[in-house]
């Protein structure tokens, strides 16, 4: 029953945590867009906020899954070849994750050298990763 558990907080998180990862990149569109201080400013806390509300989200993710891994054992494990190929690419999210904390470093610094453009790109390339996360979990064609 535990392992129940497990993986519906693990899709939880995720859900919650992805929701937060692709809207921070679209606040970053907007705040690209601006010229006012004013409204830069009012970015620049939305974004901080944002990124640290969904970072927890992130890490239970990453809990949860770890039990899940550690619940239906090693044998389990090393016959998942899906279960490999999603962690590879779970680790790009997570290089995401970093990323967007980079960029929002360089907003709070006022250091932007990206177009609401590249923003926009940055906002919905993620969504084919997350894609191919989830067909991996549910289809497991490997």
């Amino acid at each position: 029953m535990a392992i129940l558990w497990f993986k519906a907080l693990h899709i939880f998180f995720m859900v919650a945590w992805m929701a937060g990862i692709f809207y921070l990149p679209r606040l970053f569109v907007y705040h690209a867009s601006t010229d006012s201080q004013d409204v830069k400013n009012e970015f620049k806390v939305m974004e901080r906020r944002l990124w640290f509300f969904v970072t927890p989200f992130a890490v239970l993710t990453l809990v949860f899954g770890g039990l899940l891994i550690h619940s239906y054992g090693l044998a389990w494990f090393k016959a998942s070849h899906w279960l490999h190929v999603k962690l590879v690419l779970l680790l790009a999210v997570y290089g995401y994750h970093f990323y967007l904390f980079k960029l929002l470093k360089q907003f709070e610094r006022d250091e932007n050298t990206h177009s609401s453009k590249f923003y926009r790109f940055l906002n919905e390339a993620p969504v084919l990763v997350l894609l191919a996360i989830v067909v991996l979990a549910v289809v497991k064609p490997m």
